[in-house]
């Protein structure tokens, strides 16, 4: 018998498990003690996850002049907080793509780097917790299909004939995935601010959090391939207009090309 996905989260040992050098990571960031010795070394342990930091570190997204060669330079240049966000990117790449598919993985890097450039460019949130908020905004969608994946395609075939996304998701599984995602990022003990955004990505002013909230609800707009329908409200918070929104979309678009271009993928 197919469990929920309310009951996958509660049986823990369903519940898809936070990578460990991403739990290791976040520890020692979150420890005033510690530094750029302890993370690299953390860093360093993993391989495939070192080449992959310092491929997107020397890429024209951040545009460093010289040649980075070290884990330790790299957090150096970076910063704490910076490195965690390659670090949480890389590490969930496996999972988000072996549950959801590629597409699912691109489409989080996307709302990731839309919602830093859009904190910076408004300068409301803190734009490296924005970062993750983006990338983790859908995590959610893991869960269903962890659950049953013939109800999560069941749930796809449903939207490409107009049903609307998260109609669609209480109807087949009864739970729909900022209400997965919300349960998830608890269980993983990741900031109320996160699991927050995540709850109401899709419905901002119902948040306690409304400026984030409204943060990732426009960057997840702004990476949708159709045209945007925008709650003027949400642009009210950050006193932006359409016209705004379009200039994000091209700048973020640009950053996206060349965040993707480390991993061989094409906007």
């Amino acid at each position: 018998m197919e469990k929920t996905p309310l009951e996958i989260i509660q049986t823990l040992k369903d519940v898809p498990a936070m990578p460990n050098v991403i739990i290791k990571a976040l520890n020692i960031i979150k420890d005033d003690k510690a530094g750029t010795k302890e993370l690299s070394e953390i860093m360093s342990y993993d391989q495939a996850l070192t080449s992959q930091v310092l491929k997107l570190v020397n890429s024209a997204y951040y545009g460093f002049a010289q040649e980075i060669t070290s884990i330790k330079n790299a957090i150096a240049l970076l910063g704490m907080t910076q490195t965690k966000n390659i670090v949480i990117a890389v590490a969930l790449k496996p999972m988000l793509t072996s549950q959801c598919g590629r597409d699912m993985w691109k489409h989080s890097i996307k709302a990731a780097i839309a919602c830093e450039h859009i904190a910076k460019c408004t300068d409301t949130i803190d734009s490296a917790d924005a970062f993750t908020i983006g990338f983790l905004h859908d995590i959610g969608k893991v869960i269903l299909n962890l659950s049953s994946n013939q109800k999560y395609q069941d749930v796809m075939n449903r939207v490409k004939d107009g049903e609307d996304e998260l109609v669609a998701e209480e109807n087949v599984f009864g739970i729909n995935h900022t209400e997965a995602g919300f349960l998830l990022v608890k269980r993983w003990r990741l900031p109320v601010l996160l699991a927050n955004c995540i709850k109401y990505h899709h419905d901002p002013f119902s948040s306690s959090m409304q400026k984030a909230s409204c943060l990732i609800y426009i960057a997840n707009q702004i990476c949708q391939p159709e045209e945007n329908n925008i709650d003027k409200r949400a642009l009210e918070e950050f006193n932006i207009d359409m016209s705004t929104i379009t200039q994000f979309k091209e700048e973020v678009n640009e950053l996206m090309e060349s965040f993707f271009v480390t991993f061989n993928e094409k906007v």
